[in-house]
């Protein structure tokens, strides 16, 4: 198998242009997978990947994090993470899909 050498300045401007390539690709992954401060129901269903029916079961929950005063039902994002990494159980129930797994 050949062998390829690089000198310390070739290493230098490979990491440069993959930087430079891949920074601004990172940057607009993080911003797609950004969320409101409050989700609606249906970016909750959405993000969660359940149905009306489980949504409807979650939001009735004296423990779960939604709030009425704004009108519509909503979910604070930050308590729901909160809520859904305090037990297993709660991350069992609300099955995420990626980016927002719950591991």
């Amino acid at each position: 198998m050949p062998n390829t050498t690089f000198s310390s300045e070739e290493i230098q401007t490979f990491a440069s242009e993959i930087k430079k390539q891949l920074v601004p690709i990172l940057v607009e992954e993080l911003k797609g997978s950004e969320l409101p401060p409050l989700l609606t129901r249906k970016q909750f269903m959405d993000i969660t990947g359940v149905g009306p029916t489980k949504c409807n079961e979650l939001f009735n929950r004296g423990d779960f994090p939604v709030t009425r005063e704004l009108g519509h039902p909503k979910v604070p994002t930050k308590m729901f993470f909160d809520w859904l990494y305090a037990s297993a159980q709660n991350a069992q129930e609300v099955r995420m899909k990626y980016p927002y797994s719950a591991i």
